[in-house]
């Protein structure tokens, strides 16, 4: 099997993960590789660098890879799809962040964990993505015009609401007076859309969301929509530029600029293992069920 190992960080949260990881697959006979960069941190912050003697590097993916491991939190799987992209390349990711509703396997589990997936005893959860256009197209977005969470539009260098007039298959739906607007796939409901007031989606739904980010007009609701929608925007506002985020990347656009956003033509694969389920993960990180009436 050949392995991809991706990571933003080497610190106190992180540094156990690693060193656990890095060691049940050096007794392992797998092809293992480490994002460059990855492999540069490690080898300058940990105190045995030789430990990466066994290992490779790689700067991009191919679909010769049968594995992506993130050790990171949500936003470190956010960052690698953007090496895996179209290649149907599965993720696992260990938690050394905070909730972790992508991101499951904690640092105690690592080792049971890596044998259970080296023995395919897991199973996929195909995850969904949103694509954008702009018009005029925008250079910063064009080579990952692509998100796992959400695409979000606000406000830039104002404390003023914008306007984002939204068309949903070219019927107009209203203009949100706000300070911007999320749409949200059902792996992003649990992210910036729940914190604004969204609803909970279980990733196999058909469906995307829209949740006005602190919305003026109050009687903004956020709307669940079929995931084969097209939604276009048009923003306006006392400042020329306005901000839009892919998931962790961000680009700044005009006041000129529409939007259309629609479902990718590709997904993502995450890796789930037996004893693991949405649902559980959900009522774990949501403390469901903690009130002592239960």
């Amino acid at each position: 099997m050949k392995i991809a190992i991706f990571g933003q960080y080497y610190h106190n949260n992180t540094q156990e993960s690693i060193e656990r990881l890095l060691t049940v697959l050096a007794h392992k006979n797998e092809d293992v590789f480490i994002e460059n960069d990855f492999f540069n941190i490690i080898k300058h912050e940990s105190e045995s660098p030789s430990k990466l003697e066994d290992f490779k590097t790689f700067q991009v993916l191919d679909n010769s890879y049968s594995l992506l491991i993130s050790i990171g939190g949500d936003g470190t799987i956010l960052r690698a799809i953007t090496y895996v992209r179209d290649l149907s390349i599965p993720i696992v990711g260990i938690n050394t962040g905070r909730l972790g509703f992508l991101a499951t396997i904690q640092t105690e589990q690592i080792e049971s964990a890596v044998e259970s997936i080296l023995k395919g005893d897991y199973k996929t959860s195909e995850r969904t993505l949103l694509c954008v256009k702009t018009i005029p197209e925008n250079k910063d977005i064009v080579e990952t015009n692509f998100a796992l969470n959400e695409i979000a539009v606000s406000r830039k260098n104002t404390t003023s609401m914008i306007t984002v007039e939204t068309h949903l298959n070219e019927e107009y739906l209203t203009s949100y007076w706000a300070d911007g607007l999320i749409i949200s796939t059902p792996t992003g409901s649990t992210g910036y859309s729940l914190s604004c007031g969204g609803p909970v989606i279980t990733p196999e739904t058909n469906s995307f969301v829209l949740t006005p980010i602190a919305p003026h007009n109050l009687n903004a609701r956020p709307l669940v929509i079929p995931d084969t929608t097209e939604i276009r925007l048009k923003v306006d506002g006392r400042e020329e530029f306005y901000l839009i985020s892919l998931d962790s990347r961000i680009a700044s656009l005009h006041n000129s600029t529409i939007v259309s956003i629609k479902k990718a033509d590709f997904k993502i694969k995450m890796v789930e293992l037996f004893h693991e389920s949405f649902i559980d993960t959900l009522r774990k990180k949501m403390l469901w069920g903690e009130d002592k009436r239960n």
